[in-house]
C-alpha cells in the first residue's frame, strides 16, 4: 500500500490553519472534492455506527446572517463550500438493525451472528444508562468527522474554517433537520487561502504534548 512520507504529513498539518480569508477566485476541483467527502464519509465513529449526516448544500444565502461572531459573514460569504456537522438527536433500535444488517451484507457475515453485537449497543445507547446522553455521545462523534475533514483537506492543500459561534436552531430549520433526529453541531467552509491572509504565516501555538 502506499502511504504518505512522515516529513509529508507533518508539513501539512502544520500548514492547515484556521483560514481567516478566502480567495474568492479560487475554487475546489471537482475531483478533490469528491476524495474529501469520501474521506470524511469514512470517519471513524463508535461501533461503526456513524450517529452524523453532513451536508453541505447552498444554504449560504439563507444562513449566512446566523452567526454570532462579528465579522463572520464576510468570510462565509466568499468560503467556495460550507458543511454542516450534524449529529442524532437521540439513538433507536432501527438504527441499530440498520447498521447490523448493512455489516452483515458487505462483510458477507449473516445478522444472527451479530446479535450478540446489536444487543450490547443497543443496550447501552437505546435503553441503558447511556440513552439519555445519546446526542451529546453523537455530537463527539460529529468532532471526530471533523477532525477528519480537516486533516484531508490539509493532505490535498484546500484551506478550511471551522467554526462554532453560530445559531444552531436556525440551522436545524433551514435544513428542516427536526423531523430527521438530526441537529447541527458544527460547520466548516472550505475553499483556498487568500494571498493577503496575515494568519497564514503565523506559528502554531503548541501547549500540549504526550504524557
Amino acid at each position: 500500500m502506499n502511504t504518505i512520507k512522515g516529513e509529508q504529513l507533518l508539513a501539512q498539518v502544520n500548514w492547515r490553519y484556521a483560514t481567516s480569508k478566502f480567495d474568492p477566485s479560487r475554487k475546489i476541483s471537482p475531483e478533490d472534492w469528491a476524495v474529501v467527502e469520501e474521506a470524511l464519509i469514512l470517519s471513524a465513529s463508535s461501533n461503526g455506527l456513524q450517529p452524523w449526516t453532513f451536508v453541505s448544500s447552498l444554504i449560504k444565502k439563507r444562513a449566512k446572517d446566523f452567526f454570532l461572531r462579528p465579522g463572520t459573514n464576510a468570510r462565509f460569504w466568499i468560503a467556495r463550500i460550507f458543511v454542516v456537522f450534524t449529529a442524532k438527536t437521540k439513538i433507536t433500535s432501527e438504527d441499530i438493525d440498520r447498521h447490523v444488517a448493512r455489516t452483515a451484507e458487505l462483510r458477507g457475515g449473516t445478522v444472527e451472528a451479530l446479535k450478540q453485537f446489536r444487543n450490547a449497543v443497543a443496550d447501552d445507547l437505546v435503553t441503558g444508562t447511556r440513552a439519555a446522553e445519546a446526542h451529546e455521545w453523537a455530537a463527539r462523534q460529529a468532532y471526530i468527522a471533523l477532525g477528519n475533514f480537516l486533516t484531508s483537506a490539509a493532505l490535498l492543500g484546500v484551506d478550511t474554517w471551522p467554526m462554532e459561534r453560530f445559531k444552531p436552531d436556525e440551522y436545524d430549520q433551514i435544513l428542516e433537520l427536526p423531523a430527521k433526529r438530526l441537529t447541527s453541531v458544527v460547520c466548516c467552509a472550505a475553499g483556498y487561502r487568500s494571498a493577503d491572509d496575515k494568519k497564514a504565516g503565523q506559528k502554531k501555538c503548541v501547549l500540549a504534548g504526550m504524557t
